[in-house]
């Protein structure tokens, strides 16, 4: 069954970087795909962190945008979201989710997260002063 996994979520202080990994190996066997890391912090709505398709391509929420970096490996077997300088607010619980051919979002709906089919169990991020 086709899963994602993630890993590398912990505590860090203020300033200080994480990256985060996701297994993607069942799904980039299609092809065609986006990939995007969501994140939810206790008490608010989940929000869309960062995406990239098949093609390459990446977008960022303008909250992280120049501090985090979305990326493959070269065997499209992990999804990476590196992040730097990073602040209070960043703390949450991270998500990686997939979309397929079936169901691709044009770039302008990467951000729902109703567009995507498939989502891993999530990995905690707590940024502490």
């Amino acid at each position: 069954q086709a899963e994602l996994v993630e890993s590398g979520g912990g505590s860090v202080k203020v300033g200080g970087s994480l990256r985060l990994s996701c297994t993607t190996a069942s799904f980039t066997s299609f092809g065609i795909y986006v990939f995007s890391w969501f994140r939810e912090a206790p008490g608010k709505e989940r929000e869309w962190v960062a995406a990239i398709d098949s093609d390459g391509d990446t977008d960022y929420a303008d909250s992280v945008k120049g501090r985090f970096t979305v990326s493959e490996d070269n065997a499209k077997d992990n999804l990476f979201l590196e992040m730097n300088s990073l602040k209070p607010e960043d703390t949450a619980i991270y998500y990686c989710a997939a979309s397929l051919p079936y169901s691709l979002p044009p770039p302008d709906r990467w951000p729902d997260q109703y567009e995507y089919s498939y989502w891993g169990q999530g990995t905690q991020v707590t940024v502490s002063s």
